[in-house]
């Protein structure tokens, strides 16, 4: 290839290589305008990688938020990839965010990109976790940031991320995983919560499991308690007391519910006290369900202090195509890039995706 021809090749690419491996998007009116919403995605199962750029468009283009999503990024083709668990570029937009909506699970973040969310904790800025928050980070010994691991052993950090911010970590499926569905219980206590305005108990359903719970904080306030259906269908009746094959005692499920969504604050070293919104519901086929999908919209106002603006009738609309894959280890759709995830909200893009090259 000549030197003029190469030098041309070199210019043409130029915009592929400047690409962003992210999406921004920024609204044009509502109550968020001049607040910054970052969503990292990153797991193996549960889809956050749609489900998040889902939840962006419709902050964005309903509510008129800057919205910043984050996914995990294979370094060698650009394009999105959740078996890849130490890379999530441009975390470095936590530095400018005012709220941080997190779904990844195991991540083991190189210190470079762990600092970012290090130093937003520290600010006790607002969090609002979905499903495998709970056991965000899977962090070697050797990390600076070590002790956000999911399993920490060290008491003055205990459980990692999970039980310190969110209020639990992993424990186990208490419903039976891909055989019992969840329906959304609201205790009477709490039912005129701004986050569950718009809602009425058994409202939500989606097709993930209960998680166990153990110990919530003592300044948790469990908002929603999963009951545990006897099947896959949102009609399912509530799954019956049965006897453990392994200790031969009868166990009741539901008995008791579960919670499956929360609310807390935590302290952060400045001093400041992060409001914090967690569920363990939140798979991308459980957002299919409007009352769910209102319940993490909600949360993102409460967390901002916006509660005044939260309405029974908030938009929850989809932007755009959305069609959740089923939840399974590895069932990602290949050959994705950020701007494939764009789809009904280009308008609104505020960056350069990548395509690839």
């Amino acid at each position: 290839m000549t030197r003029p021809l190469l030098a041309l090749f070199s210019l043409l690419a130029l915009p592929a290589l400047a690409a962003d491996p992210w999406l921004v998007f920024q609204g044009k009116a509502g109550p968020g305008l001049g607040k910054h919403i970052v969503l990292v995605s990153g797991d193996e199962e549960y889809r956050s990688e749609e489900s998040l750029p889902m939840l962006a468009k419709i902050l964005a283009a309903q509510h008129g938020f800057k919205t910043t999503v984050l996914f995990a990024i294979d370094p060698k083709t650009g394009q999105i990839n959740p078996n890849v668990n130490d890379n999530i570029p441009g975390l470095a937009a936590l530095q400018s965010a005012d709220l941080m909506v997190i779904l990844t699970r195991w991540r083991n973040l190189p210190d470079e990109q762990m600092k970012y969310v290090d130093e937003y904790v520290k600010a006790g800025k607002p969090i609002v976790g979905l499903r495998t928050a709970t056991h965000a980070f899977k962090l070697p010994k050797n990390s600076a940031y070590a002790r956000y691991t999911w399993d920490n052993k060290d008491e003055n950090y205990r459980d990692g991320f999970g039980r310190q911010i969110i209020g639990e970590t992993w424990y186990t499926h208490h419903g039976a995983h891909k055989k019992e569905s969840t329906r959304g219980i609201i205790p009477e206590a709490v039912k005129d919560h701004p986050v569950l305005r718009g809602i009425k108990s058994g409202d939500i359903w989606g097709p993930t499991d209960v998680y166990g719970v153990r110990n919530l904080p003592e300044n948790a306030t469990v908002l929603v308690r999963g009951q545990v259906l006897a099947g896959m269908d949102p009609k399912d009746p509530p799954a019956r007391p049965a006897a453990n094959p392994k200790t031969n005692k009868t166990v009741d499920k539901n008995n008791p519910m579960m919670p499956v969504a929360w609310i807390r604050t935590y302290k952060g070293a400045s001093g400041n006290d992060g409001r914090v919104f967690a569920t363990t519901m939140g798979s991308s086929t459980d957002l299919q369900n409007e009352p769910l999908r209102r319940l993490v919209l909600n949360a993102c106002f409460w967390a901002l202090g916006m509660e005044d603006q939260i309405t029974p009738t908030l938009d929850v609309s989809f932007v755009g195509p959305y069609t959740a894959s089923p939840y399974s280890p590895n069932a990602f759709q290949k050959n994705l890039y950020p701007a494939d995830l764009a789809k009904g909200a280009e308008d609104l893009l505020q960056n350069t995706p990548s395509k690839g090259q």
